[in-house]
C-alpha cells in the first residue's frame, strides 16, 4: 500500500523532470565543429560571389557532416531560392523553423516561408507566415511591411476573383439570353415558314379554286353555246316561221320578176305623143 502511495506522489515528479530535461536538450545550441564551420564559410563566400550552385554543394557538406547544423540548412535554403527553385526551398525553410534552437534562425526561416508563399501568390500562407516571424521578432520592420503588402496583394486578389465571378456570372446570362434569342429566332423563323407554307397552300387552293371557277364557267359556257345550239334549228328542220318567211320573199320574188317581163313588154310598142302645133 505504501509502495502504491509513494508511486502516486513521485511519478509526476520523475515525468516532469524528464520533460523538463529534454526542453532544457532542446535549448542547448547543437555542438558544431571547426570542420563543419569551414566548410559553411566556404558556401557563404561562394553565396557572395552569387554562385549560388557551388554554395549550394557547401551547404549539402556541412549539413551531410551534421544534420543538425540549423544553419547550414538555412543558408542552403538561401542558396535554392536565389536559384528561383522556390518549392524545393521551401521544405528546407519549414525544417529550419521547426527544429532550429536559436530564435532568430526560425524567425529568418519563417521570414522566407512568407517570401516563398508570396513568389507563389499564396498570399494568405504569407501572412501566415510573417506573423510567425513577428511572434519571435516583433521589432522587424522588413517583416511588418512584407506583412502588409501580403494583406493587400491578398485583398486585391480576393476582389479580382470576385469580379472575375460576376463576369463570369454574367457571361453565362448573356450567354443564355443569346441561346434564348437564337431558340426564339429558330421559333419565329419556323412559324413563319409555316406561315409561308400555309399562304403558298391557300394561293395554290385559291389558284385551284380559280381554275375550277373558270372549268365551270367554260363548262357553263359549253353547255350555253350547246343549248344555243340546240336551240337553232338543222338543216332541213325549218321552223313555222321562217317556212313563213321564206314562201314570203320567194313571192315577193316572183312578183319582181312579172313585173320587169312587163316593162320589156311595153319598151316594143309606140308610143303617141301629142303635139302642140
Amino acid at each position: 500500500m505504501k509502495n502504491i502511495i509513494y508511486m502516486l506522489l513521485f511519478l509526476p515528479l520523475g515525468l516532469f523532470a524528464q520533460e523538463k530535461e529534454k526542453k532544457k536538450e532542446k535549448q542547448e545550441p547543437v555542438k558544431i565543429k571547426l570542420a563543419e564551420k569551414q566548410i559553411l564559410r566556404s558556401g557563404n563566400d561562394l553565396f557572395k560571389q552569387k554562385r549560388f550552385v557551388d554554395a549550394e554543394v557547401k551547404y549539402k557538406k556541412a549539413l551531410k557532416e551534421n544534420p543538425n547544423y540549423s544553419t547550414a540548412g538555412y543558408n542552403l535554403g538561401n542558396a535554392v531560392y536565389e536559384q528561383n527553385r522556390f518549392e524545393d526551398a521551401l521544405p528546407l525553410y519549414d525544417l529550419v523553423a521547426k527544429s532550429a534552437g536559436a530564435a532568430e534562425t526560425r524567425e529568418k526561416s519563417f521570414h522566407n516561408i512568407g517570401n516563398v508563399m508570396m513568389k507563389q501568390k499564396q498570399y494568405d500562407k504569407a501572412i501566415e507566415a510573417y506573423k510567425n516571424s513577428l511572434l519571435l521578432n516583433p521589432k522587424d520592420e522588413s517583416t511588418r511591411y512584407n506583412l502588409a503588402l501580403a494583406q493587400k496583394l491578398l485583398d486585391d486578389q480576393q476582389q479580382n476573383d470576385q469580379n472575375k465571378d460576376q463576369n463570369q456570372d454574367k457571361d453565362k446570362n448573356q450567354d443564355q439570353d443569346q441561346d434564348q434569342n437564337q431558340d426564339q429566332n429558330s421559333e419565329n423563323k419556323d412559324q413563319n415558314e409555316d406561315q409561308g407554307e400555309d399562304e403558298k397552300k391557300d394561293q395554290d387552293q385559291n389558284e385551284g379554286d380559280n381554275e375550277n371557277d373558270e372549268n365551270d364557267q367554260q363548262d357553263q359556257k359549253n353547255e350555253g353555246d350547246k343549248e344555243e345550239q340546240n336551240k337553232q334549228p338543222q338543216p332541213n328542220q325549218l321552223s313555222q316561221q321562217q317556212i313563213e318567211q321564206l314562201l314570203e320573199a320567194m313571192n315577193n320574188e316572183e312578183n319582181k320578176t312579172q313585173q320587169k317581163v312587163n316593162a320589156k313588154k311595153a319598151k316594143g310598142k309606140k308610143v303617141n305623143q301629142e303635139k302642140d302645133w
